[in-house]
């Protein structure tokens, strides 16, 4: 089986990181996945060796890739121009969409019309969106496919073996506490640096790293903000680390005695809630959906009261001030993401979607032109 998978912003964010995952599973299980991208925001690195990437923003060469490859299903990923293409390459076969815009304005005109297009089912990644997409579209089924992580890279290094002479560089003396993503409005990192600024006045034990925003809108906004609250000191800003890096990250995270913290306002899902959590450290984020759905308050990490900055802080000082506790979390963490979001568990769940909506026709063929 071969499928396309449509999304216009190839970034380093969850969505990519989830379907470079979900790429290297379902070609063990007979299904090759081909991407096309119309916008590149420095995230080729992570797909280009797992998979066919075409980066086109030209419609004629759109609508030759989906006619000459012989595609058995199309994946949209809020993508509203993909529906013209499909219709003009005249595309028979089943078409899925996978919503994971978590703001509804935003992810609106993606599934307002799909101009003439008729999609079998709808693909998300929490409960949350599910309910998201439940006020923009009926009559069609949405089901919920966790993200994935794969357990075989991402996991938590033994401390003998981490890589201590790459980026970033582990202090001594000093627990780490990882804010992992873009640099934007919706992760909120104004509220990073509020919390930053209470912990500075309170303790000097304590070490930020920022992880991303290199492409990031508001970047240089944050720049200046970081600098003229003279917090250089504590914020350690990584804008480029490369994917294949980050293991080691959450490992000498992990090692100092810290945690991730996440500010953001709203997600759809959360890789990176996954990844640290598989890499054995605990999660500090807000206790909303689908965070909620991810991460177990006083088991995995701790989630504190919406945009709550005081409480924020009382949570990460409950794990950074003890450490029996923060370990017990990084063993209980390995094991939910292991039970719930391995990509052995939620990448199958794809696989066998995938074969229910292909005409088994087309399977059969494909299988019989295997030697």
């Amino acid at each position: 089986m071969k499928v396309l998978v449509i999304w216009r912003l190839l970034t380093v964010g969850g969505v990519n990181a989830g379907w470079r995952n979900r790429s290297i599973y379902f070609k063990k299980h007979g299904i090759e996945t081909e991407f096309l991208y119309t916008t590149d925001h420095g995230g080729l690195h992570i797909m280009q060796d797992v998979a066919k990437v075409y980066l086109t923003k030209d419609e004629e060469e759109i609508i030759k890739i989906i006619k000459k490859n012989n595609y058995e299903a199309i994946i949209v990923c809020d993508t509203k121009a993909a529906y013209k293409w499909i219709r003009k390459a005249q595309f028979k076969g089943p078409i899925l969409i996978e919503a994971r815009t978590p703001e509804l304005i935003k992810l609106t005109p993606h599934l307002k019309s799909f101009k003439r297009v008729e999609p079998q089912l709808i693909i998300v990644p929490s409960n949350y969106q599910k309910r998201l997409v439940s006020i923009l579209v009926e009559n069609i089924p949405t089901q919920v496919i966790y993200n994935g992580v794969d357990t075989s890279f991402f996991h938590a290094i033994p401390d003998e073996q981490i890589n201590h002479t790459d980026l970033p560089i582990l202090p001594k003396d000093k627990k780490i506490i990882g804010w992992i993503g873009r640099v934007d409005k919706r992760k909120n990192w104004p509220m990073l640096i509020e919390v930053a600024k209470k912990i500075k006045n309170e303790r000097n034990d304590t070490e930020f790293w920022l992880i991303g925003g290199a492409q990031s809108v508001q970047r240089e906004e944050f720049a200046t903000v970081w600098k003229d609250e003279q917090l250089e000191d504590i914020i350690k800003w990584h804008p480029v680390i490369p994917y294949q890096q980050m293991p080691h990250v959450y490992a000498k995270i992990r090692q100092s005695g810290g945690c991730t913290l996440a500010t953001t306002k709203s997600e759809s899902f959360g890789n990176t809630f996954i990844e640290s959590m598989i890499c054995g450290v605990p999660v500090v984020a807000s206790n909303i959906m689908p965070i909620n759905e991810i991460v177990v308050h006083g088991e995995t990490g701790l989630l504190f009261r919406g945009q709550n900055i005081d409480d924020a802080v009382k949570q990460l000082y409950s794990i950074l001030d003890d450490h029996p506790f923060q370990q017990q979390m990084s063993e209980a963490a390995i094991r939910r993401v292991e039970e719930k979001f391995a990509i052995e568990v939620v990448a199958q769940q794809y696989v066998e979607l995938l074969k229910k909506v292909v005409p088994l026709n087309v399977i059969e063929e494909v299988k019989g032109d295997t030697p």
